[in-house]
């Protein structure tokens, strides 16, 4: 049997995708044991779901440090300390520079199909209404490996939905999303399961 990656997840707000793993997990479709979650606010309301489960938390705020890089250290330390193989960004809002020990080791979901409407500033609605106001005929998300840059690394999959004539914002997020909880359980089990290499920008499966 398999053992279980030790990963964490990274969190800013309500958590969802977190809660979408723990489901996973527990129904037994995931080979993986998140040892920690990290919030960037203490308000995140994800550290409830962490609560929950028995899984440890830390809060780490920009704010408290002088520098990106500073902030990023103390995350990157914890993870060390908790011997985490893979991270998870879970609606992490917060820029942190990737270390090269960790390179080809953070993962990302972006909910558009990048490189389309991606980068800074392009988050939650803000990406499905520019899908509209451009009027591309498909979007959906996009898994990736996380450098250095925003919504850049190698991608490890992509879901793509139909953008229909009477979409709004709010109704192709929603669809957007039920492929999102699809995908990147997916990504992250290939990534577990050894089956992912990276050769420059490609990201290969092997069967």
């Amino acid at each position: 049997m398999q053992s279980a990656l030790p990963i964490a997840v990274l969190i800013s707000g309500g958590g969802t995708t977190l809660k979408n793993l723990l489901a996973k997990i527990d129904a037994g479709d995931l080979p993986v044991a998140i040892k920690l979650v990290v919030a960037s606010s203490a308000k995140a309301k994800g550290l409830s779901y962490a609560s929950d489960a028995g899984i440890p938390t830390l809060v780490v705020r920009e704010r408290d440090y002088e520098t990106t890089e500073a902030f990023g250290d103390a995350i990157f330390a914890a993870l060390r300390e908790s011997k985490i193989e893979l991270v998870v960004m879970g609606g992490f809002l917060k820029f942190v520079p990737i270390p090269p020990d960790f390179a080809n080791r953070v993962v990302n979901i972006h909910p558009g199909l990048i490189p389309a409407f991606c980068g800074k500033g392009y988050y939650g609605l803000h990406v499905h209404q520019a899908v509209l106001d451009y009027g591309a005929k498909v979007s959906g998300c996009t898994v990736h490996f996380v450098d250095n840059q925003y919504d850049h690394g190698p991608i490890i999959l992509q879901r793509v939905v139909e953008v229909r004539d009477d979409d709004t914002a709010e109704s192709l997020q929603k669809r957007v999303f039920e492929q999102e909880c699809e995908a990147y359980p997916d990504a992250i089990r290939l990534f577990a399961e050894g089956r992912l290499r990276v050769e420059k920008r490609r990201v290969k499966c092997r069967k």
